[in-house]
């Protein structure tokens, strides 16, 4: 047990400290718009919405191939990594040239969810311009669930770290500019900045996967196959619905931001505060999911049924510890946190409440998003799909909108602690559908790893 919890929890840890990096990527940007305007920080809150909505969607198909890697290197198929890899980069195209179209034609869906007109503009700039860099993004992100499911993320974390570093000032100098010297951008800038650490860490992984021995028994840069149907129709079957299931989870939370724009500058400028810490302490139960779940598609593929039952127990234990740690934690510093973010009063103190909504949201949000990636090694994709669609669409994402706009009437006595025409609508009901989500899940998971007896993925 203790072997087990050292190995997930030092996986974990490395990825964590890379998966943080790049969301500091997201807190520089919104720190820094924040200070230049806060027509800037609104802009942001809804162009980042429409980017992720868009970029993890497609990474959600990529993240999904994992298990499949796993089973082979617990296998010691190591060849047939290299041919796996090779054929996944037919996915990643297709992927890419769906997310560059609509991130270049962002218009119908800004106009469908009734964007103000004023930031239309910015927010049609900035998308236009990361389009570009989505290509090499969707590529550095294979690279990565690569070196997740060998079980060797540290040279990913490198290079995330190193991004980092030329991301800050680049952000800074771009967005706030230099008197007399370089005009400020504004948003733009954000994302100019954004597209160049996109090429630069793809640039920095080719090379890596070209001169370090680790990768060497795997064959990658053996020359490409043709198009293999039955391994593509498989990593379809896999990744399909998991990508689907994370476009609606993502979308569920990022829809928000734009429906959440109507309400106003300082209710969108709150809200992307708030949404900016979710995602940060999203990625420590992300880092841990990924972790075990390689360690329990490695046992699988080694055919080591019990030695996966017991990654996954330690797993989920680690999950919940840390989330109901952090959970304290917001709850305790929510003032000071809204304080942190924003010099204006009135935003920081629409934020410090959400703070507190966001406290119960990431305890469910970190278990459910556990049961999701494990449930992958087990072959289960679609169930996360139907419960995501029906619970975070329905109950959180139109459920909130109900409240806020008042398209549902309740009994106020019942129901007072709803509040209309707020943010906090969909935060609460966000919460909810969250809960529900884990209570469906969870017993699903449990059933399928003590019933598992053989490899549902590995290729023959």
């Amino acid at each position: 047990m203790s072997s087990e919890r050292s190995t997930i929890m030092r996986h974990a840890g490395t990825v964590m400290v890379g998966q943080l990096a790049v969301m500091a990527f997201s807190v520089t940007d919104t720190l820094v718009a924040g200070h230049f305007a806060d027509t800037a920080l609104a802009g942001l809150a809804v162009a980042s919405a429409t980017y992720v909505t868009v970029h993890i969607s497609l990474m959600g198909m990529l993240q999904a191939l994992l298990p499949v890697w796993a089973e082979l290197h617990g296998a010691q198929r190591h060849a047939e990594v290299g041919r796996s890899v090779r054929q996944a980069l037919y996915l990643c195209a297709i992927t890419a040239s769906l997310g560059m179209w609509a991130l270049l034609c962002p218009d119908v869906l800004l106009n469908w969810t009734q964007v103000p007109t004023e930031l239309q503009t910015d927010v049609r700039d900035y998308l236009n311009i990361v389009a570009f860099g989505l290509p090499a993004s969707l590529l550095f992100r294979m690279y990565s669930t690569l070196n997740q499911s060998l079980g060797k993320p540290k040279l990913v974390t490198w290079v995330q770290v190193g991004a980092l570093l030329v991301k800050i000032p680049l952000s800074i100098l771009l967005v706030l500019g230099i008197p007399q010297f370089l005009p400020p951008l504004g948003l733009a800038g954000c994302a100019w900045a954004t597209l160049a650490v996109m090429l630069l860490m793809l640039g920095l992984a080719l090379w890596l996967l070209r001169t370090q021995d680790f990768y060497k028994p795997y064959c990658i840069w053996a020359p490409m196959e043709k198009p293999h149907a039955a391994t593509l129709l498989r990593f379809i079957r896999l990744g399909l619905p998991s990508g689907l299931a994370i476009g609606v989870e993502v979308t569920s939370f990022t829809l928000m931001s734009l429906f959440i724009a109507r309400l106003g500058v300082v209710a969108t400028a709150s809200h992307q505060i708030v949404s900016n810490m979710t995602a940060v302490l999203y990625m420590i139960p992300l880092s841990l999911s990924i972790a075990s779940s390689s360690r329990v598609s490695y046992w699988i593929g080694a055919g080591q049924i019990h030695k996966a039952r017991l990654a996954l127990r330690t797993g989920l234990s680690l999950v919940l510890a840390l989330s109901l740690s952090l959970a304290t934690w917001i709850g305790w510093q929510h003032l000071a946190i809204a304080q942190f973010y924003t010099q204006s009063p009135e935003v920081a103190t629409l934020a410090a409440t959400l703070l507190l909504w966001l406290a119960l949201y990431h305890v469910a949000d970190a278990v459910q998003v556990f049961c999701v990636f494990t449930l992958r090694c087990y072959g289960i994709t679609v169930l996360p799909l139907i419960t995501y669609t029906v619970l975070l669409w329905g109950l959180g994402l139109a459920g909130g909108y109900a409240v806020a706009y008042g398209g549902i009437h309740f009994d106020a006595t019942e129901f007072a602690w709803l509040v209309p025409q707020s943010p906090i609508a969909f935060w609460q009901t966000g919460s909810l559908a969250l809960y529900v989500t884990t209570a469906v899940l969870l017993p699903v998971l449990w059933r399928a790893a003590y019933r598992a007896k053989h490899n549902p993925h590995t290729q023959h």
